[in-house]
């Protein structure tokens, strides 16, 4: 079986703010997810595994919550494991 063959490619719109398209954008590219972004337009990313849609999530995640809820889901984390 080719490996290539059993991955499914997907390209995502995520529609977020202009202010944070572009830190996502940066941290999409460092952690070296496909991805593009144009002026005013959304940002586009190639989703090549599940590695890659975790990743994405957790950016985005990052971006839309508040210090306080990203604290308090770190928290609950560390009492899972704990």
């Amino acid at each position: 079986m080719n490996p290539s063959s059993s991955q499914t490619e997907t390209e995502q719109i995520i529609e977020i703010n202009r202010a944070d398209r572009w830190s996502v954008y940066r941290r999409l590219q460092e952690l070296a997810i496909p991805c593009r972004c144009k002026t005013e337009q959304p940002l586009r990313v190639q989703i090549n595994d599940a590695t890659a849609a975790i990743q994405l999530w957790s950016v985005v995640r990052q971006r839309s919550l508040s210090r306080r809820d990203l604290a308090y889901w770190l928290e609950k984390c560390w009492q899972i494991t704990g």
